[in-house]
């Protein structure tokens, strides 16, 4: 149901290259880059991440509240992609663990630009 969800950055090229290094092992990439925009997925047609430059020119803020959550497969996954995330610049902003008894194991950061990203996995 989602096709792309939108992250304001102060750096595009930092923002391409962290999400793109991020979701590599996935395949990830960026498959479109009109400048002051910039989608990072898996492939055309599959859920997007754009990071962009705010069309009114002003500062991009982290909304209070506002998080995307990364789907994984496991909860080793989780944890290898929250120790991506930190290796890649972004900061601790709840470390993986078991968040709903054998229903909710997540792991939470800021990217450089401090937007709230999750990585989770049901079960």
């Amino acid at each position: 149901m989602i096709g792309y969800v939108t992250l304001g950055v102060n750096d595009m090229e930092r923002a391409k290259k962290f999400y793109a290094d991020l979701f590599a092992e996935k395949g990830g990439k960026v498959v479109i880059d009109q400048g002051r925009i910039a989608f990072i997925s898996v492939a055309r047609g599959e859920p997007m991440v754009a990071v962009c430059e705010p069309y009114d020119k002003g500062d991009p803020t982290p909304g209070n509240g506002t998080m995307v959550a990364f789907t994984a497969e496991s909860k080793a996954e989780v944890d290898k992609m929250h120790a991506r995330a930190l290796e890649l610049g972004a900061t601790d902003d709840g470390e993986p663990g078991q968040r709903i008894p054998d229903r909710f194991y997540g792991a939470y950061a800021r990217d450089p630009d401090g937007n709230k990203i999750c990585f989770f996995v049901f079960g």
